[in-house]
């Protein structure tokens, strides 16, 4: 992937805490952002997709028009093939690949923005996946991408979508085989993108989505039908 390398002025902190604060209203975590259970699901699950057909993720419909790609060079519809073939190597679905992506696109992914973010945040995640430096090492044990750094990231997106399709590969090992809730697997591996492994095992059992569980789930709902238009014919 090409990477791009810009000056910023005092402008881009601004812009980095308007970015943040506006992303802070749309429950955005970042893969690996693992509170504690309660933390995660303290508050009633509103919308809860169990039972709810109209609440799961489902495909598009045949015939969709092709997906509308922004002139952000991060937009997720941009990379749809590098999605293609990384969620086939590590096993899975496309779709819930690129619609990890369109979660996590609540926040610019310029480079120099994030690194100037972290800055302040040292915590903050890397990439166009939101991957925390803890989550990308841990994945990365043993996979053809193993000798590559957490701050490589930024400026390598395929990187960035390989790391992510591992991680839900790994979360998908993780979870139980008997649940006592209504939620897909998809449903569960993207509770487990953004609250952690041990929360999305939490959740299959039954535990309530508190209010930013939910807003991820809710956006997953929202983003399934684009993301499945953004890899058909990939």
């Amino acid at each position: 992937m090409a990477e791009r390398s810009r000056r910023w002025s005092w402008v881009v902190l601004a812009a980095v805490v308007v970015a943040i604060g506006w992303a802070a209203q749309h429950g955005g975590r970042g893969a690996g952002t693992a509170g504690s259970p309660t933390a995660a699901s303290s508050g009633t699950a509103t919308g809860s997709a169990s039972g709810s057909a109209t609440a799961r993720p489902s495909a598009g419909a045949a015939g969709d028009p092709a997906p509308t790609v922004s002139a952000d060079p991060y937009d997720p519809a941009r990379f749809a093939a590098q999605v293609v073939s990384s969620a086939r190597r590590a096993g899975v679905g496309p779709q819930m690949l690129m619609a990890i992506l369109y979660n996590e696109s609540y926040k610019p992914h310029d480079p120099a923005l994030e690194r100037a973010w972290q800055r302040l945040k040292p915590d903050a995640a890397f990439g166009i996946a939101n991957m925390h430096k803890a989550t990308f090492d841990d994945t990365k044990k043993g996979r053809d991408f193993a000798g590559r750094d957490w701050q490589q990231l930024p400026d390598d997106p395929a990187l960035a979508i390989e790391a992510a399709a591992w991680y839900l590969h790994d979360l998908a090992a993780q979870l139980p085989a008997h649940r006592s809730n209504g939620y897909t697997e998809d449903e569960l591996l993207a509770l487990g993108y953004n609250t952690g492994a041990s929360n999305m095992r939490a959740f299959a059992r039954g535990v309530k989505l508190g209010s930013m569980a939910q807003t991820y789930l809710d956006h997953l709902h929202q983003n399934w039908a684009t993301a499945a238009v953004a890899v058909k014919g990939h």
